[in-house]
């Protein structure tokens, strides 16, 4: 919703919208001129307003959207407007239920620091320029293609990317088979002559409706694209790419996580798709700062490292601590995790006590509800009670600083998709006390 708040303004229209709670954002949008409220007021709402666009993730008793859906032609929901923006561009989307921030953040900035130049709409904030949208003359898109609400259905893609199909949104899409069904729907969108460039470890990419594909891999030789001699280097990935029978050698990826550098790969490859010669997008690749909450450094000292993420979904846990306990292995993990949705949270707490087994140390907030109501039943100690190897304490959240100054973890990552993100500079001051 952000970047398109922000492409509205980069055409000097007027843009004020509602969020919840604010944040960091919501304040940068502030900054550059968009005016954002939180208490959902149709008097504050913008009633000479030409077109209104909303997310389905707003809650459906909201009094503001109400209001413009009753008395508003003009009312379209964001991927509708997003697809109406790329209908007549080249287009990179990239879809998946974990990796498609990331991915879709190198594919822009390989083609900005390139010269090349895109369009992007990002669902995260990209380092290198503090921002999840930026415009370019060059008649290319780079789009976060998201799947809740099936939203990537009206996207049509040139380069279509999937990243992974965990089942997710079960609240949308009832089941496992239906979720990886929208998958198979959107690769039926890529334009004719276009490719589809797929993570190996798919397991129903026999399904896809698709000419012409590519697939990649971190580990599997019979992928069509695939890394070789991966090493870690003064804390920095250095790897060669096979594209079939090509070798291309000396990249180098400056964030943590080897299912980064799986990302990384695919994002290569769907960037090549653009003509950019390999030296400028290996180059590209090499100044990438990474994406804001994306197994991001917080803070990092001889003693202390910390890492925030928005890992909200088991297989992104399990990367996020597998790829930290692989970086710093003489490190005890402690880990700070909050579930996002009462819904995920029911439909997927064997997955979440798995995956942080993995950690050292575990403390749980309580579920962050967004968009739902509680669920009885269902709450943090449904997680805790199926873990087997910790047991984990939960918290609130306005006691986890005093409970982390008191611990002192030598290796702490905070994950989550809902308010946990507020508590990343209160952490960050009290470790730079702590070393004061």
């Amino acid at each position: 919703m952000s970047a398109l708040a922000r492409y509205f303004k980069s055409l000097g229209k007027t843009v004020s919208g509602y969020d919840k709670t604010e944040t960091v954002l919501t304040r940068a949008l502030v900054g550059e001129g968009i005016q954002v409220h939180y208490v959902d007021d149709v008097s504050l709402a913008d009633k000479n307003a030409d077109l209104i666009v909303y997310t389905p993730a707003i809650p459906k008793d909201h009094a503001e959207l109400n209001f413009f859906l009753k008395n508003y032609d003009n009312v379209l929901k964001r991927s509708d407007v997003l697809g109406l923006i790329t209908q007549n561009s080249y287009n990179i989307c990239v879809a998946g239920t974990h990796g498609k921030t990331t991915t879709s953040a190198m594919v822009a900035h390989m083609l900005r620091d390139s010269g090349k130049g895109c369009n992007a709409f990002l669902g995260g904030i990209a380092s290198n320029y503090q921002s999840n949208f930026w415009s370019s003359s060059t008649n290319i898109a780079v789009v976060e293609a998201d799947e809740y609400d099936r939203s990537f259905l009206k996207l049509s893609p040139d380069v279509a990317v999937i990243t992974a199909m965990d089942a997710d949104h079960l609240d949308i899409y009832g089941t496992k088979a239906e979720f990886e069904n929208g998958f198979i729907a959107f690769t039926g969108r890529i334009k004719p002559n276009g490719l589809l460039v797929y993570n190996k470890k798919l397991s129903r990419a026999i399904d896809f409706d698709v000419e012409n594909s590519m697939s990649y891999s971190v580990s599997d030789t019979s992928a069509d694209c695939m890394v070789q001699n991966l090493e870690i280097r003064n804390g920095s990935y250095h790897f060669d790419v096979m594209v079939k029978d090509e070798k291309i050698i000396g990249f180098e990826l400056n964030m943590g996580g080897v299912h980064n550098v799986e990302n990384a790969l695919a994002a290569f490859v769907a960037a090549r798709q653009t003509g950019v010669k390999d030296d400028l997008l290996k180059s590209g690749l090499a100044s990438f700062k990474g994406v804001k909450r994306r197994f991001e450094y917080i803070y990092r000292d001889r003693s202390n490292i910390y890492i925030d993420d928005y890992a909200h979904h088991p297989e992104e846990l399990k990367a996020l601590i597998h790829g930290a306990k692989g970086l710093f292995p003489d490190k005890a993990l402690t880990l700070v995790f909050q579930p996002h949705l009462y819904s995920r949270t029911r439909d997927f707490a064997d997955g979440f006590a798995e995956a942080l087994d993995m950690a050292d140390d575990v403390i749980l907030l309580p579920i962050y509800p967004a968009r739902e109501l509680p669920i009885e039943g269902v709450s943090a100690e449904t997680i805790a009670r199926r873990m087997k190897r910790i047991k984990p304490e939960i918290i609130e959240k306005n006691k986890i600083v005093e409970t982390l100054s008191a611990r002192k973890p030598a290796l702490l990552v905070t994950a989550g998709a809902g308010n946990i993100d507020t508590l990343v500079e209160p952490i960050k001051k009290m470790l730079e006390q702590h070393d004061a």
